[in-house]
């Protein structure tokens, strides 16, 4: 019998299982995909909103600023990347101006600090690449960049040193109630729990829906964004934002805490909560409207293009809480942007609901601390030397377009919930996301994903069971 189950790996459930892993409690997470951040984690803005946007009074305006606030302690703790590199509402029209102020004030409502107006000239001279159209701007210092899903890798690995469990793999058929627990059903196994945390994301209607009557709608929104080479990240400094108008909130233009430079995204309302296709017409919209930003869009410097699924509620805002007509059954869903910002504060939010209920005694060996994968690219010669002496594959280069070592993708496998597929290996080392997307490295990281797991080169797949690289050898095909 577990005291709590989590349903779904994704930044929100990672982060509530870090944060219950400080208590002397009997906890897993269940995942449906074969490892962590497979959902909307792994493909969205990657912004720290700083909470100017969400109406007060909203759960979206309460966390925001909240949750932004908790990042720095967060990242060093858990040594993922984040940089404060502030954010910027962008006017361009004089007769919109009052707009701005509007937005400002909403901001602080919503505890935002340090919010400031600039004039066309403060802007252009904090961002030499703006379109000349820019007017005045809303300046938030406390914005920021994270890598999504190195953050949620470092939350559900400090979770599992904490001893909570992960099962991968593990779709949820059915949630039966008893009297006072749950019965979990999947294909392999049945699991009792005291309590279920409903982390699901874009299935986290599905779930509710299973034990409650009160139902839950959730809309997949799909995202399309454009990723440019780091040769021209330094185009962006802030995140920029265009002021919403009549035509909707614009694309941003954002430099990635990688040192990248990203546009997007569009919104779309579908009905499949796994279509991540991007399409022409979708590309050529955020394009468009990346040039009301910038005055020169680097075309030729384009890497790739890519998709993400927003789960929105029907309800246009976070749900999270108690189900009224199932006890201790807790969802946290409709979490859409500014989810990863709030998600801190989510989760904080969450584990004082379970400590309501179960009163449990702090875990005396909680350890906040998880190192990350050193990072060749980011060394100087002297520490890179001294690292190759004390192991020589950090000396064999295996992505050239990121500087990633055999090392690196040894360290990924190895490490708590290592990776296991060719994405799983991405997500950690940045192998496979340079310029050439893949194209030289995919072969040699299968080959080391073999050796290292003990699997034939055709069992290695891309992200799920069925996405199998490789069927044969070419002669014997």
């Amino acid at each position: 019998m577990y005291d709590i189950t989590i349903i779904g790996t994704g930044v929100i459930g990672c982060n509530i299982a870090r944060e219950l892993s400080r208590y002397n409690l009997n906890i897993c997470v269940l995942e449906r995909n074969s490892d962590i951040a497979e959902g909307t984690t792994k493909a969205n803005s990657a912004i720290i909103h700083a909470g100017h946007d969400a109406e007060p009074g909203t759960l979206k305006g309460k966390l925001n600023a909240r949750g932004n606030s908790m990042f720095d302690k967060l990242s060093k703790e858990l040594d993922f990347p984040f940089k404060r590199n502030g954010s910027l509402v962008l006017c361009f029209d004089e007769n919109e101006k009052d707009k701005l102020l509007e937005l400002k004030e909403r901001g602080e409502k919503n505890g935002v600090p340090g919010l400031e107006i600039l004039e066309k000239e403060q802007v252009l001279k904090r961002e030499p690449y703006l379109s000349e159209k820019v007017v005045a701007a809303l300046y938030a210092p406390t914005g920021g960049i994270v890598c999504p899903y190195e953050m949620t890798i470092a939350l559900a690995e400090n979770a599992y040193t904490n001893g909570v469990e992960f099962y991968f793999n593990t779709f949820v058929n059915d949630i039966e109630k008893k009297n006072d627990y749950f019965i979990v059903k999947t294909k392999n196994k049945y699991i009792e729990t005291k309590i279920v945390i409903n982390a699901a994301g874009l299935y986290a209607d599905k779930i509710n829906n299973m034990v409650s009557e009160n139902k839950i709608n959730i809309i997949p929104r799909r995202g399309e964004y454009c990723l440019f080479d780091k040769s021209v990240g330094n185009m962006a400094k802030c995140t920029l934002f265009q002021l919403p108008t009549e035509l909707g909130k614009g694309v941003l233009v954002t430099p990635t805490v990688d040192g990248n430079l990203l546009i997007g995204p569009n919104r779309i309302e579908i009905g499949d909560k796994e279509d991540v296709a991007t399409t022409q017409e979708g590309i050529s919209e955020i394009l468009n409207k990346a040039k009301l930003t910038l005055k020169e869009i680097p075309m030729r410097q384009l890497i790739t293009s890519f998709a993400g699924l927003r789960a929105h509620s029907s309800e246009d805002d976070f749900i999270i809480g108690e189900a009224e007509d199932a006890k201790n059954f807790i969802n946290v869903a409709g979490i859409e942007s500014p989810g990863l910002s709030s998600a801190p504060a989510i989760a904080e939010m969450v584990v004082n609901i379970v400590k309501d209920k179960l009163n449990p005694e702090l875990n005396k060996k909680f350890n906040p601390i998880r190192k990350g994968i050193p990072k060749f690219r980011e060394m100087s010669n002297e520490e890179r030397k001294e690292l190759i002496n004390q192991d020589a594959s950090y000396g064999r280069i295996i992505c050239r377009c990121e500087t990633v070592t055999e090392g690196e993708i040894i360290n990924a496998i190895k490490r708590p919930l290592g990776a296991r597929t060719l994405d799983g290996v991405k997500r950690r080392t940045r192998a496979g996301m340079g310029r050439c997307q893949s194209g030289f490295c995919s072969t040699k990281i299968a080959d080391i994903l073999s050796r290292e797991l003990n699997i034939s080169r055709m069992d290695i797949v891309k992200n799920e069971q069925e996405s199998k690289i490789l069927i044969g050898k070419n002669k014997t095909l």
